[in-house]
């Protein structure tokens, strides 16, 4: 079919007549059983049809079409469109839609998946990442960054070539290190930079490098260990936080669960987020924390605050879906889970809900250990409920401590006591 022909073809027509076209069904189930809405279904329609046009236009075949292609045609076509008919230009939009092209494209068997990339670096950086997942078992946002700032310093130093730690010298160490120490507001927040490069030293150590004086290179920025107060809600502030969970807002029984959790279990973003319904236990009232930092199974009792605000929620808000997740989506793509970043999101959401100047959900966290120190409980006590590894990481808590704390205080020189 000639240019002319196809200019004459309504928008449904034109992509049934495309190299795309085989697999428009296809992208339109792959979005249906995520229960996309009819009309966003309708709209990336138009939008990989806008992308097969200019596909058509730039005579890129379809095995041609990936990542590469979809950048070129967001970066230099969209923003200076000037294609005839109905076209939106909405960015965001428009990559949603071509990113779900990729994955059904893929599925079918029409494009190859990307390449993996055979240079030295990454593979010596994929080398590293199943060091630190099966050995030393980092969880993978450690594991992530790690590798970032270890690909900086490979990338730095060899490019291309084929990697030789002996080539790396302390004074190389210490110049990158300055540089990356320059990306962070605060000196302690370089630290992550030594941990990084020092954990990275003695994995190539384990190998059989000479080392030592790389590791010696780095020293950690000055930061006085427990020299500061962890912060906590004050009770009013609970009260507070707690009394603005009950406005009938969208997704409100979800917020309150989700908040509950932080703040009556002391959960981590990425707990909270991988709660199931098997992890509960209503008849003997725990919960199973299956999915945590240290990597181990805990169980913990459930409050009956906390469990009335999950059951309000699995009864009364959850969506229908067959994910065992508790808490899941309420928009597409809907049977999913939610993530450990709409976890954060929802609990500041909260916060300036019920007008609190706060943004971090560790502040929840921070807060369950100071009212179980007000209650009497040990700094062990907290340490066991908030499953840390080492007692060590709890010691700053005993600074909330107010209780044991006034017990040992000196009288104050010249006072009456």
């Amino acid at each position: 079919m000639d240019s002319a022909q196809r200019a004459h073809l309504t928008e449904v027509d034109w992509l049934a007549t495309s190299p795309i076209g085989p697999y428009a069904g296809a992208f339109k189930r792959h979005l249906t059983k995520r229960r996309y809405a009819a009309h966003t279904i309708a709209s990336y329609l138009a939008e990989i049809t806008h992308f097969a046009r200019w596909a058509c236009t730039r005579r890129v075949p379809l095995a041609r079409i990936d990542e590469v292609s979809v950048a070129i045609f967001l970066d230099d076509h969209l923003p200076s469109c000037a294609c005839t008919g109905p076209v939106r230009h909405d960015r965001a939009d428009h990559s949603a839609a071509l990113g779900h092209l990729l994955l059904v494209l893929r599925a079918q068997g029409a494009i190859s998946h990307p390449p993996v990339s055979t240079a030295p670096v990454d593979e010596e950086l994929r080398r590293y990442d199943e060091h630190m997942d099966h050995v030393r078992g980092l969880a993978p946002r450690t594991r992530s960054s790690a590798l970032r700032i270890v690909g900086r310093l490979l990338s730095e130093r060899f490019d291309e070539a084929a990697i030789d730690i002996a080539e790396i010298k302390p004074e190389h160490v210490r110049r990158f290190f300055a540089e990356q120490a320059t990306l962070y507001r605060k000196p302690a927040g370089a630290g992550c930079v030594v941990s990084s490069l020092r954990g990275y030293f003695r994995y190539r150590a384990s190998l059989g490098d000479r080392v030592h004086a790389l590791v010696g290179a780095l020293a950690y920025p000055a930061n006085w260990a427990l020299s500061s107060l962890p912060k906590k809600l004050s009770d009013e502030e609970v009260a507070q936080l707690v009394g603005s969970l009950n406005n009938p807002c969208r997704a409100m029984r979800r917020a309150c669960a989700i908040v509950r959790c932080a703040l009556d279990l002391g959960l981590r973003s990425s707990e909270v987020a991988h709660l199931s319904l098997d992890d509960i236990d209503w008849h003997a009232g725990t919960v199973t924390l299956r999915h945590t930092k240290g990597r181990r199974v805990d169980i913990l009792p459930l409050p009956a605050a906390t469990g009335e605000a999950i059951a309000k929620y699995l009864e009364l808000e959850r969506p229908k879906t067959s994910n065992r997740a508790i808490f899941v989506r309420n928009v597409a793509p809907r049977d999913e889970p939610v993530g450990a970043d709409l976890v954060r999101k929802t609990i500041r959401q909260a916060y300036a809900r019920a007008g609190l100047p706060y943004t971090r959900s560790h502040l929840l966290r921070h807060t369950m250990a100071n009212r179980l120190l007000a209650g009497g409980s040990s700094l062990k006590e907290v340490a066991d409920v908030l499953r840390h590894r080492s007692l060590n990481t709890a010691m700053i808590y005993a600074k909330l401590d107010s209780r044991n704390l006034a017990a040992v205080a000196l009288p104050w020189p010249g006072s009456a006591s």
